[in-house]
């Protein structure tokens, strides 16, 4: 940990010093100290904002999971649903997520809906392609063994494959719990008075940007959680799952 701790200190003193010494106006870029000490005087604000992104942010990430999930095992157990959304699925992530905010907030209104199911949109694709990823690369003698016992495609889908696939489906899900938080901020930007967006774009609008890099600080920290969340799982799983029979001598 001591090499990034030492670079990142190094860097916030040259910031500090770069605007103590007038070479950067504090109205243009305010010093580390500005900042923390601006976010101790708005910290009740701070956290009203928070509670909003945060709630928006879980229900985002644990909806778009679940539909990340049940679009895999689709496509996976019944191959023409395959051939014909995977190519479509794959387009859709050409598309700008700013472009698809406008076009939600048009067909839903401002409400909590259209930013819910833009945050899920972001979050199922690394999730689907992860998990279908993993449930394709499954050991062939394995599934021909079970095919020879007469085992169905749903048992073996949820006895070998899925098992199989756990490792690379964490992996989705790290990803997306990473851009969760990103485009919860994105989301509120539609047009809300609550959440971080809105108070950063309220903050940087109104020429006072120590409050706007406090909100940044926030959700870099609320990003770090949750992909450390999602690995503490991950690695929960991997020490409690059963051994294969090969692990055991």
């Amino acid at each position: 940990m001591w090499p990034p701790v030492v670079v990142l200190a190094a860097i916030l003193l040259c910031w500090q010093a770069a605007v103590d010494f007038g070479m950067v106006q504090e109205w243009v870029l305010p010093s580390p100290l500005a900042i923390v000490q601006e976010s101790v005087k708005v910290w009740p604000r701070l956290m009203e904002h928070t509670g909003a992104t945060l709630r928006l942010t879980l229900l985002g990430f644990a909806g778009g999971a679940a539909a990340g999930f049940v679009l895999a095992a689709l496509l996976h157990l019944i191959p023409g649903v395959r051939r014909g959304i995977y190519p479509l699925l794959v387009l859709t992530q050409n598309v700008p997520v700013i472009a698809i905010a406008p076009i939600l907030t048009m067909l839903l209104g401002y409400g909590f809906l259209p930013k819910l199911l833009l945050l899920m949109i972001v979050c199922f694709f690394p999730i689907t392609i992860a998990l279908l990823g993993g449930l394709t690369h499954t050991d062939p003698q394995l599934r021909h063994y079970f095919q020879m016992l007469g085992i169905g495609k749903w048992r073996m889908f949820w006895h070998v494959e899925l098992p199989g696939a756990v490792a690379p489906l964490f992996s989705g899900l790290k990803i997306s719990a990473s851009y969760s938080v990103l485009s919860a901020i994105v989301a509120e930007w539609l047009g809300t008075n609550k959440g971080l967006g809105a108070f950063m774009l309220i903050s940087f609008k109104g020429f006072q940007p120590a409050r706007g890099f406090a909100a940044v600080l926030i959700v870099v920290a609320f990003s770090l959680l949750m992909f450390g969340a999602v690995t503490v799982a991950e690695r929960f799983w991997l020490r409690w799952k059963p051994a294969k029979e090969g692990d055991v001598k």
